[in-house]
C-alpha cells in the first residue's frame, strides 16, 4: 500500500503532532503510516481523511501486484 499522507498533511498545513492530536493518535503512528511501516485501521484512515478534507482513496493506494 502506498501512502500519500505526508504530502497531503503538509499541503494541509499540519505537523505530525497536530494531525495526531486531531485524530486521537500519536505522532509516532502518523510517522509510521507516512513511512509505510504501519497500516492504519479503517477507522483511523477515515479520521485522517476527514481531518484532511480528502478521501481515503487519495490518502492510500493499493500498489499493483503482478
Amino acid at each position: 500500500m502506498k501512502s500519500n499522507l505526508k504530502t497531503i498533511r503538509i499541503q494541509s498545513g499540519y505537523t505530525q503532532e497536530e494531525l495526531a492530536q486531531k485524530v486521537g493518535s500519536s505522532r509516532q503512528t502518523v510517522y509510521a503510516i507516512e513511512t509505510g511501516k504501519f497500516y492504519p485501521s479503517m477507522v483511523l484512515g477515515l479520521k485522517l481523511a476527514q481531518v484532511l478534507a480528502t478521501s481515503v482513496y487519495d490518502l492510500f493506494e493499493l500498489e499493483a501486484t503482478d
